[in-house]
């Protein structure tokens, strides 16, 4: 079973320039994934909590495109918060992570590619069940 300490930090490649930097990201290369899904969160209130779900199969690597915020990691088991501001570092989650995406700045982007297209059914949306599964109560 993943836990929080399987999902790191990636350092991205960047390839700077006086007129701005640029930064690929290949799927299967960058990443151990294909990316068949990218999506972001931008405009999000202060105070407010996105995320609050964990994935049976899909990995995802979240980058702060913009700004910054936390992102609080949860295997039923153990917990551990990523902080992440810099457009260039990468998180990769794992499946069977509980995610909350915290403490956003202003003007905050979180930029998400996904191993996956969007399933519902690969959703866990009630913690105390993912809990159990995860903790192989189930």
């Amino acid at each position: 079973m993943a836990n929080v300490f399987d999902c790191s930090i990636v350092e991205l490649p960047r390839i700077t320039s006086e007129s701005g930097n640029l930064t690929p990201i290949y799927g299967g290369v960058t990443l151990p994934f294909d990316i068949k899904r990218v999506y972001y969160l931008y405009d999000i209130p202060g105070g407010e909590t996105r995320g609050g779900h964990a994935h049976r199969d899909l990995y995802q690597l979240i980058v702060a495109a913009s700004g910054s915020f936390d992102v609080l990691l949860d295997d039923g088991k153990n917990r551990r918060v990523v902080h992440l501001n810099r457009p260039y570092f990468g998180l990769y989650l794992t499946n069977m992570i509980w995610r909350e995406l915290l403490n956003f700045s202003s003007g905050g982007i979180c930029l998400v590619l996904a191993s996956d297209v969007y399933r519902e059914d690969d959703y866990y949306r009630d913690y105390a069940e993912f809990c159990s599964v995860a903790r192989g109560e189930q």
